[in-house]
C-alpha cells in the first residue's frame, strides 16, 4: 500500500484579479454592442450579442468564484494521490474519487492543468486547477508529478482502449 500524498489548495487573488480584468471588459463591451445594436433594427445580432454577453458572464463567474477564489461549495480545496486513485475534496465536504481513466492536461504556458478521470459511479469529471492555488513552484511541480504517475498507471475505461496519458509524437 501507498503513502497518500495531500495538496492542499488556496485561493488565488492574483490570478482572480487577472481573469476580472479580462472578463469584464469583454461582457461589457458585448452587452454594450448588443444594446446598441437593438435599437438600430439589427435584432438578431443584438440576440447573438446578448447571448455571448451571457455566455462569458457565466463562465468567468464560475472561473472566478470556483477555481479562483474557491467560495463555491463545489469549490476543490485538497487532492488527495494515491497509487492508483485521485481523490478531489470539494469546499461542501464530498469527495469524488477519480479511479480509472485519469488523465492530465497541460497548458502551453505551464501555469495551469486540467484533470479528468472517471468517478466510482463512471461519470466523467473534469477539474481545472492554477499554479497560484498551490503555495508555491516546488508544490505545483510535486502535485503535477504524482499526478503524471497516477495518469501513466491509470487503467483504462473500456478493454481493449489504449490510455493516451500525454502528447504522443505521430510518425
Amino acid at each position: 500500500m501507498s503513502e497518500i500524498r495531500q495538496f492542499f489548495l488556496r485561493p488565488d487573488r492574483k490570478g482572480a484579479l487577472w481573469d476580472l480584468l479580462l472578463y469584464v471588459p469583454t461582457v461589457s463591451a458585448l452587452a454594450l454592442w448588443a444594446g446598441a445594436t437593438w435599437f438600430t433594427g439589427d435584432q438578431m445580432l443584438a440576440y447573438l450579442l446578448a447571448f455571448l454577453a451571457s455566455f462569458f458572464f457565466i463562465a468567468g463567474a464560475n472561473r472566478v468564484l470556483k477555481t479562483r477564489l474557491m467560495l463555491l461549495p463545489v469549490a476543490p480545496v485538497r487532492i488527495d494521490v494515491d497509487a492508483d486513485t485521485v481523490s478531489i475534496l470539494q469546499r461542501n465536504g464530498t469527495a469524488i474519487d477519480l479511479v480509472k481513466d485519469q488523465r492530465v492536461f497541460g497548458d502551453l504556458a505551464g501555469r495551469s492543468f486540467g484533470l479528468t478521470g472517471l468517478d466510482r459511479t463512471g461519470k466523467k469529471m473534469q477539474f481545472v486547477f492554477h499554479r497560484g492555488q498551490f503555495g508555491d513552484e516546488p508544490a505545483f511541480r510535486a502535485i503535477r508529478d504524482a499526478l503524471d504517475r497516477v495518469a501513466g498507471s491509470a487503467k483504462p475505461a473500456r478493454a481493449g482502449k489504449p490510455v493516451r496519458t500525454g502528447r504522443q509524437d505521430r510518425a
